[in-house]
């Protein structure tokens, strides 16, 4: 009787767990994969005050690569896509650069949503001082390391925003190469893109100095929001990224 007993334990334990197993396995499954593609002077650190609950969302980040000498933001964005896994179905968010390289990979792959923030989806959007300088590329005379060492200096100014995260922002540009920083300003400046998928989602602060909203043609504006809000004014973001995912 004392076998039976143990037998019937035994394989209640055993069925138990397997169903723990599968149980799990099942959660697992029903995550929405989001993947984070940061800003041109930033990289996953960009996100840290993004909170979202990790039994919901499977967060994965796109790192960035050095591009190829004279690489455009088409073949850059096709070769950063290679780090999505498409065998799921996956949401896409860019801040800045981010988001213009989401705007090529939704031309690529078929995320389920894309959000961009802080960024442009076409040439369009993008500031003046920017377009003409791919007929002017007054960037092309500086040196590399002079581009990264003005960007700790132009940041504050253009952004003072930026100081609620001083140090991460410094960290961030610290890291940057100086050969990525100068080849992304060509990209930037030389991107063509004339049209873009009707389906991305684009929050914009209307105090973006950086890519003035003036140009932008958004689903949702931060109030008071800057280039930097991702950082800065995350909880409000974030409410809008759960809205629009959900």
């Amino acid at each position: 009787m004392t076998n039976k007993i143990k037998i019937t334990y035994r394989k209640i334990t055993l069925i138990f767990l397997i169903f723990s197993i599968i149980s799990v396995e099942a959660q697992q499954s029903i995550k929405k994969n989001i993947y984070l593609i940061p800003g041109q002077g930033s990289d996953k650190r960009l996100y840290k005050n993004l909170k979202l609950d990790t039994s919901l969302f499977k967060i994965h980040f796109v790192n960035w690569i050095i591009p190829n000498r004279k690489e455009n933001l088409k073949s850059y964005a096709q070769r950063l896509s290679a780090q999505i896994d498409t065998s799921q179905k996956f949401y896409l968010i860019g801040v800045s650069l981010g988001g213009m390289v989401a705007t090529e990979i939704s031309e690529i792959l078929n995320p389920e949503k894309i959000i961009v923030i802080s960024s442009a989806k076409c040439r369009a959007e993008l500031p003046l001082r920017y377009r003409f300088q791919k007929y002017i590329p007054a960037y092309s005379l500086a040196p590399k390391r002079l581009i990264k060492w003005s960007s700790f200096i132009a940041q504050p100014i253009v952004e003072p925003d930026r100081n609620k995260e001083k140090a991460t922002c410094k960290a961030m540009l610290k890291a940057k190469s100086p050969v990525f920083l100068k080849r992304t300003i060509r990209m930037i400046v030389r991107w063509d893109r004339k049209t873009y998928n009707p389906n991305i989602i684009h929050i914009h602060g209307n105090n973006d100095h950086t890519i003035p909203i003036r140009n932008v043609k958004n689903n949702y504006t931060i109030k008071t929001g800057s280039h930097m809000m991702i950082l800065t004014r995350t909880g409000e973001i974030e409410s809008l990224i759960l809205k629009i995912i959900e």
